[in-house]
This record gives structure tokens, sequence and C-alpha cells, in this order.
């Protein structure tokens, strides 16, 4: 059966491969974001809306005839805003989510995906190191989740995706990597700390989002295609870029003195991090590693990693914002 899906973000990385994965699915979208886009166009196969789910007046109504959502917005851990730092992680991530969901169960919504953060599940993993009271991006994400959720006992089969660190490629978008690109072209030595991450691309994320939609699937579902130690995957990167070579380790004490002196610098600048820079490096170097047999339940089909990681860099080097020089 046929769906007809509002992609909220779906101009975004992770949008615009949800929006490719519907059609080619053969369900019906409708896109909505804050900027008009002609990228998410797609020759007049996709309705494109312009509006702010923050703001918008009538959340319903944007959803009336829809049979579901995704909600692929959102802020992420980068940001740096004005302390304290949490108003704005809620009101990028936990309003829009509960404007969303509520004016999905008034629509008549059957379904819902929120993309959400592995972090989430490093919380309920690890309850002694209090992630979401000493992180105001990680809090923002649990009670997004949170929000979200509470949709089931309204008739909406409400997923939320835990995804991890990204690699792939959308038009018209700068990949994130483009900071570290220059750095893994150059000749400089190459250095990662203990621990590692779970890594994804965006073309399984968007498999597993509509998947979930397919299903009705309902609850928490980490998704991720490998987990790789930082210095696995640096090396890798290094290797995308063109330049591979040795990844040394970096001790923790100097990790550890580089987090807090950044957060010295924003604490002047009186703004601060939605990652808790004075106790990141306990985090970092864990093995923030996933389960991969939850999201083999939306989606039995993986991506390739490897190519990813090509794309991403060669992303980075190709649009005008991620030139290497």
């Amino acid at each position: 059966m046929a769906l007809r899906i509002l992609v909220v973000g779906g101009t975004g990385l992770l949008g615009h491969h949800v929006v490719t994965e519907l059609l080619e699915r053969g369900h019906r979208v409708t896109v909505l974001a804050r900027r008009p886009s002609p990228v998410a166009e797609r020759n007049g196969r996709v309705v494109v809306r312009t509006d702010d789910i923050r703001t918008c007046a009538d959340p319903a109504g944007l959803l009336r005839g829809h049979d579901g959502v995704v909600f692929a917005a959102g802020v992420d851990d980068r940001a740096v805003p004005p302390a304290p730092a949490y108003p704005y992680f809620e009101a990028g991530n936990v309003t829009p989510v509960a404007r969303l969901v509520t004016g999905a169960v008034r629509a008549g919504c059957t379904r819902a995906v929120v993309l959400g953060s592995y972090f989430t599940a490093f919380h309920r993993q690890w309850p002694e190191l209090g992630l979401a009271a000493g992180h105001p991006y990680i809090r923002s994400r649990v009670e997004q989740a949170r929000a979200a959720l509470r949709t089931a006992d309204a008739g909406v089969a409400t997923a939320v995706l835990e995804i991890p660190f990204v690699f792939g490629c959308a038009p018209g978008r700068t990949p994130l990597l483009s900071p570290l690109v220059p750095w893994l072209r150059s000749p400089w030595p190459l250095a990662a700390p203990p621990g590692g991450t779970a890594v994804v691309t965006a073309r399984t994320v968007a498999r597993a989002a509509v998947g979930a939609l397919e299903r009705r699937a309902t609850g928490v579902y980490p998704v991720v295609d490998e987990n790789l130690p930082w210095a696995t995957l640096l090396g890798r990167l290094a290797r995308a870029a063109g330049r591979p070579r040795p990844v040394h380790r970096l001790p923790p004490p100097l990790l550890r003195a580089g987090l807090r002196a950044t957060g010295v610098v924003h604490a002047v600048r009186r703004r601060e991090a939605g990652l808790h820079l004075g106790s990141l490096e306990t985090l970092l170097t864990r093995e923030l590693f996933l389960d991969p047999a939850p999201c083999r339940v939306l989606t039995e089909e993986t991506d390739s990693v490897e190519e990813a990681l090509v794309a991403t860099v060669r992303g980075c080097v190709n649009s005008p914002a991620g030139q290497a020089r």
C-alpha cells in the first residue's frame, strides 16, 4: 500500500535520503522545509511546503491527509549557543517533535518516525554517567524521545531511530566533515584516543526509517552499519582522502586538556556547548558501540561504509565550504 508521508527537514542530508527511499518504494511525499529548495522538487514528484514546525499555527493542518510523518530536522551537538544552552536545544529538538506528534494525533496519522541520537542509548546503558544531567544536547534528545513515544497510546505507531556518526552526501549540502578534510589530506600526523563509535550511512538510516513506517514500528531502534575504534575510523577516512598513514594513540589526559581549554574559551564568550567539554573525555574514550540486531528488524539491507566515507570526503573537497587547500 502506498503511503503519503510528510518529511520535516526533507532537504537535509538524512531527509534527502529518506525522501529518495520513499519515492523508490512507491510512496508519496510532502517535504516541509524552512526555506524553499529546488533540490527537493524531484521533477514534480514531491510536494514542497515552506514552513517551520516550531512556529506553525496549525501542525495538524500540515499533517491532514498524510498517513505518517518523519522528523529529520533538529539541531546537532556541534552547536555552541549562548549559555545556558539547554533552551536552544529544547527549541530545536524537543518542542518541534512535541508539536508534531500532537498534530499527528489530531490529524489521524497512523505512524511516525523521529531521527534521534545514539547518545540516548548510552543514557540508558550507563545511568551512572548522568549523561542527560551533564550534557544539554543529550538531555534534549532524551526529552525528544519521551515526547515522541507518548503518541503510542494515542494510536500513532512511533519509532525513534538512535543514529550515530553518519556518512554520505546530499545535493547542495556540505558534509559535516568539511573542517576535518584539510587535516586528512595534509602531511600532519594523525592521532586518535582509545574507544570508538558506531557509524552508519545515510542510506541505511533512510531504509530503517521507511521500514519503520511500513511496519508501523514502535519504540527505540539503534541504527548502525559498523562499530569502529576511533583509530580505525580515522585511518579509513585518511585513506578515503587519498593520504593513508598510521594513526597514533592520543593519550586521554591530552584529550581532556584540549577539551577543557576549549570549554574555558566558550565560558569567556558566555557560550555553552551541547556536550559538556569538562566531562566529554570520559564519554569519548568509551566504546560507543550499538547492537545491530534492532536495526535489522527494520531493514536487512546494509550499505557500504567504505563507499560512504569516500563519497563524504569527495563531497567536502568539491563543495565551496569544504575546498581543501
